[in-house]
């Protein structure tokens, strides 16, 4: 049997490459529409006496070799112990003997392949004439998502918000050695209203983002918000004004407040987010349709994603000589 294959976060960043992974995440959403992908119906659970959540995302692509777990676990409580609200670990296995074939840091996956989802919906859903990129947040998937969206659009201008100056004037300066015209925004209107595509990144309970300021032509990546009903970044007249596409309905549907909260309002109906990314990608449903309309990715997050990205790191680290190899048995 041969040995199971660990990466750390430093190794993964060394391996993978954000264009591969754009492409990798693609593939995955086009399979997942067409029958070549599957995952699991997601639960979650609440771990008794804490404010843990469990959230097991099980996966397969046939196309690119490659079956998984990731486990996410999102933990409010951890804001006050100085430790990360979100962690997690990807498990691979041989998709034809189910043997483990490797263990890989969740968050460094994450991070490449949220901003690569970000960047397919722009390459199907905003306009092609957009150069300004604005940024509600500045931490380190401000940075993912600068180096990701660069890949399928020109950015000629990036606007930033945040409500942390020593994180935003960071990332200014990463930005800066990137696009020449960088502008640190008084707040996230601002950042809106200059926008041709915008990304919103913050962790929010509560809208940071109005509707109201949505210009018509308007791309928006909500990516953010945690897997929880009662969090979001949009609010309910922003998703009304907007064409939604989600990563997955099923998984949109239980998790995600920036549809669930209108929905429950009545604003909206199912219909309004029953689009999948994938319909888009494989041609089932068109991506942009017109100039003027206003489009928004809802991106919850997906173990397909982390499973596409990990087949990645894991094959560019066996041919590097990357990782430890374990040997359970």
């Amino acid at each position: 049997m041969r040995p199971i294959l660990a990466l750390s976060r430093a190794e993964i960043a060394k391996t993978l490459e954000m264009p591969e992974v754009i492409e990798a995440v693609e593939q995955a959403h086009a399979a997942l529409t067409t029958g070549g992908a599957v995952q699991a119906e997601r639960s979650t659970v609440e771990v008794p006496g804490c404010t843990t959540l469990l959230v097991p995302m099980t996966a397969a692509i046939a196309s690119q070799r490659v079956a998984g777990i990731k486990l996410l676990t999102d933990t409010p409580a951890n804001a006050k112990r100085s430790m990360p609200v979100q962690q997690s670990t990807v498990l691979l296995v041989d998709p034809e003997t189910g043997s483990c074939e490797a263990i890989l840091d969740g968050p460094a996956l994450t991070l490449f392949r949220t901003a690569a989802a970000s960047a397919v919906a722009t390459r199907h859903l905003a306009r092609a004439a957009s150069r300004t990129l604005g940024l509600v947040g500045a931490g380190a998937q401000a940075r993912a998502h600068l180096d990701a969206l660069a890949a399928v659009m020109t950015v000629d201008r990036v606007v930033v918000w945040s409500r942390t100056k020593a994180r935003v004037d960071a990332f200014a300066a990463y930005a800066q050695e990137r696009v020449g015209d960088v502008v640190v925004a008084s707040g996230p209107e601002e950042v809106v209203r200059a926008a041709d595509v915008l990304c919103t990144l913050t962790p929010s309970r509560e809208p940071v983002v109005h509707g109201e300021w949505f210009a018509p032509g308007l791309h928006v990546n909500a990516v953010g918000a945690p897997p929880r009903p009662d969090y979001r970044e949009i609010d309910t007249e922003g998703i009304v004004r907007s064409r939604v596409v989600v990563d997955s309905y099923d998984v949109v549907r239980r998790e995600s407040g920036d549809v669930l909260v209108p929905l429950a309002e009545g604003a909206i109906t199912a219909e309004h987010f029953e689009t999948e990314l994938g319909d888009v990608v494989a041609g089932v449903r068109p991506g942009r349709r017109t100039d003027t309309e206003i489009t928004l990715f809802d991106s919850v997050g997906l173990g397909l994603q982390d499973v596409a990205a990990a087949r990645l790191a894991v094959d560019a680290a066996r041919r590097t000589g990357l990782g430890v190899e374990l040997r359970l048995n």
